[in-house]
């Protein structure tokens, strides 16, 4: 039956077909080889790290002290929308996360608009933090042998210039992200269980080596650089609360790991059960953390510091200890920490672009499997190889708005799509059909809900308007692409003898 242009963009996969999909491939699919501790650690792997060991230095200085407030108002941000992950995570165990939420609930262009944001999101984030792991190994170098990589070969080509243009830098190339992305590349290809493993050992080696910054830290705690607590206003969104509601979208960025986590359900054990679970213990130890460090290095260091600090908490130990040893301890772990969260978050990307692909609005290359390592071997090559181009060639003062601005988009579609779900389904019927109650956002479905659309168009009024331009060429992109390739070609545009085909 011919659909109308409005039936199209509005065609939704029941979440019983999505379920249904993620175990019907007979063999061809994802590998259920995750259970709720490395689940969990996937998600704090995407997250403890990025927001710590980098973007202080893009976030102090617009906020001041008071960013410790940023920190908060992402992760209060963060635990609403992380409820509605978990509810619509334990309804909907698919692989794709937000955008396979979407597509059951408020249509397939919507979809493919959050599938947009998720790749902009995961992507950029990849790049951004296999840059920031640059400075940490030139800092691990430079303290254990005395050695540091040449300039040319980890600057990048294109960087922000001091009146905020661009600049071009001939002959440079970052080559430790690079190679990072490499690493990565590698293990992911070899397959989730594996990567997975390695993941959650890197994650504990994180987790011991900020608890031993916070012990170092607080030994040169100083309360007077806490005050002023909030900066006056210096300028458009530097200082006062303007200030701290900028630096809260710098660093929202951070919490994608949560994200990660629900990208992973067709590869968990247990998903209904684990993925709600993992998500939410994700954000308790996040939260904890982010907080921990961000008091103690605020508390060691005067916030007007901050600004263009390479390896920042590394100097900091330095500086509060006089010695090198303990900011040595401190780079290695961080040359752990990020090479922890490059691969999770390359590992996400892969997933969802895989996820895309079984629904036919992007070439099937990306879907296709090896059976032997259960992996999506080409779609990982491809996100890998642009991963590394950007990571090497881009300066990350340019990613990380970006990063946060495609995070609220999916965010806000996720909290759309509670009370929207809950019509669809019915709490009732549901429990009544399968026995169990499963995870609900607590009371009802709109106040939750409600709460966290408003907390994220608030962060997103704090990005800067280069953001908005590339966000909205990013989007222009995205329309061309589905009305062009994705509409013709998707899943529900097929008959249904040529729709099972494409499980396969």
């Amino acid at each position: 039956m011919n659909q109308t242009l409005g039936q199209k963009l509005f065609r939704t996969k029941s979440p019983e077909r999505a379920k249904l999909d993620e175990g019907n491939a007979h063999g061809a699919g994802l590998g259920r080889s995750l259970g709720l501790f490395p689940l969990t650690m996937i998600g704090v792997g995407a997250t403890i790290g990025t927001g710590i060991f980098f973007t202080m230095v893009e976030a102090v200085p617009k906020a001041g002290p008071a960013v410790v407030l940023s920190f908060l108002m992402a992760a209060i941000t963060a635990g609403l929308t992380a409820l509605c992950y978990a509810e619509l995570a334990d309804r909907v165990p698919a692989s794709g996360s937000s955008y396979s939420f979407a597509y059951a609930t408020v249509g397939e262009f919507a979809a493919f608009v959050v599938a947009a944001c998720l790749l902009l999101e995961y992507g950029l984030a990849a790049s951004a933090t296999a840059i920031g792991w640059s400075d940490y190994l030139n800092n691990f170098l430079q303290n254990a042998l005395g050695w540091q990589i040449p300039e040319a070969l980890r600057a990048p080509m294109i960087v922000a210039g001091k009146d905020g243009g661009v600049e071009f830098h001939a002959g440079h190339i970052n080559l430790p992200p690079i190679l990072l992305v490499v690493l990565c590349c590698v293990l992911l290809i070899r397959g989730t269980k594996e990567s997975a493993t390695t993941n959650a050992i890197m994650v504990l080696i994180k987790l011991a080596i900020l608890v031993f910054f916070s012990i170092i830290a607080f030994s040169g705690f100083d309360m007077h650089n806490f005050h002023p607590f909030l900066w006056p206003e210096k300028g458009a969104g530097i200082g006062g609360m303007a200030g701290v509601t900028a630096a809260a979208g710098t660093v929202f960025f951070s919490f994608i790991g949560l994200d990660t986590i629900a990208t992973a359900g067709e590869e968990t054990k247990n998903p209904t059960r684990d993925v709600p679970i993992g998500i939410l213990a994700a954000l308790v130890i996040v939260t904890v953390f982010y907080m921990l460090v961000a008091i103690a290095a605020l508390g060691a260091q005067p916030a007007s510091m901050f600004a263009g600090q390479e390896a920042g908490l590394a100097v900091i130990l330095q500086n509060v200890t006089g010695k090198t040893w303990p900011a040595l301890v401190l780079s290695a772990g961080a040359v752990i920490s990020v090479f922890s969260v490059t691969l999770v978050t390359i590992y996400g990307q892969t997933r969802i672009l895989y996820a895309i692909a079984k629904d036919g609005l992007i070439p099937k290359s990306f879907r296709t499997v090896n059976p032997r390592t259960q992996s999506p071997v080409t779609n990982t090559l491809i996100v890998s190889v642009l991963v590394g181009v950007v990571a090497g060639l881009v300066d990350s003062t340019f990613l990380w708005d970006m990063v946060s601005m495609g995070t609220l988009v999916a965010f806000i579609v996720v909290s759309v799509a509670v009370p929207v779900i809950r019509k669809k389904q019915g709490a009732t019927d549901r429990a009544a059909a399968t026995g169990r109650k499963g995870f609900r956002v607590p009371f009802g479905p709109y106040f939750v809900p409600g709460l966290s659309i408003a907390a994220c168009i608030y962060l997103v009024f704090g990005l800067s308007r280069t953001t908005y331009t590339v966000f909205s060429i990013w989007m222009a992109i995205t329309i061309v692409t589905y009305f062009g390739y994705g509409i013709r070609n998707s899943r529900l545009n097929k008959p249904a003898s040529e729709q099972a085909e494409l499980t396969h």
